[in-house]
């Protein structure tokens, strides 16, 4: 059996059921039903409980005349995404601000659990990178439908309609292309940054651990805004109406 950490062990013996039931009755049931859960699956509800609760108590301590250092953070997180999107997508960016901004976040504190140790960081498994890149894929289609309706179609046949029968397959293969390199990219980054981290960790004391968990925050960070900025250009180019 594969390293187990403390917490997953937690729900294996306390939520084996309901987890069996789960994967049961979309007909995906676990190789081991004595421990259907798995780190990542563990760690990732861990991030959504936190990001729920923390952006919950956020909410209730939202003020326009005393606003807090959490609140004045959130803020220029949001500008720095709001301007990011209205520069790439174009004057329509704000429209989905949202969507990159839970990327972004949620993106970037599934990197930074793994600094917490007795945690892993779900996005160094490569389901958790290959759902989000999935969900970023239906995202940017279903708004070129919502923006261009049936014409979005002809984003894939090229500039001329004789070249449609070459472009169509071309385009077809690039666009499902896009979700292999948002997964690949994301979770060969953060595993190789995790298992570099782990073993500094484990072959030294102090300093060195030090300079690669700000290696880690650097690259947790970067790959974050990466896959933000990469959802971003895929929406423009769905929604732009000049391509």
């Amino acid at each position: 059996m594969p390293h187990e950490l403390w917490i997953t062990g937690l729900f294996n013996r306390a939520l084996a059921g309901p987890a069996n039931a789960l994967l049961n009755a979309i007909h995906f049931p676990a190789q081991d039903p004595r421990n259907p859960w798995s780190d990542w699956m563990v760690c990732e509800i861990l991030v959504v409980l936190f990001v729920v609760i923390f952006f919950g108590m956020l909410r209730g301590h939202l003020s326009v005349d005393r606003p807090g250092k959490v609140q004045h953070t959130m803020e220029l997180i949001y500008d720095f995404v709001n301007a990011s999107a209205e520069e790439i997508v174009g004057h329509d960016g704000s429209k989905y601000v949202a969507f990159f901004g839970t990327i972004f976040l949620f993106i970037l504190f599934m990197n930074l659990i793994g600094l917490i140790p007795g945690f892993d960081s779900p996005t160094m498994f490569p389901m958790v990178p290959l759902g989000m890149a999935v969900s970023t894929f239906i995202f940017y289609h279903s708004t070129g439908l919502r923006a261009h309706g049936g014409g979005y179609i002809k984003q894939f046949l090229g500039p001329m309609l004789l070249l449609a029968p070459v472009m169509l397959p071309i385009e077809i293969i690039s666009h499902f292309a896009r979700p292999l390199s948002l997964t690949v990219r994301l979770f060969a980054n953060m595993f190789a940054g995790e298992e570099v981290y782990l073993t500094f960790v484990t072959l030294t004391k102090v300093l060195i651990p030090v300079i690669f968990i700000g290696l880690h925050l650097f690259v947790s960070f970067l790959q974050a805004y990466i896959f933000m900025l990469l959802a971003m250009v895929y929406v423009g180019g769905a929604v732009s109406h000049e391509h």
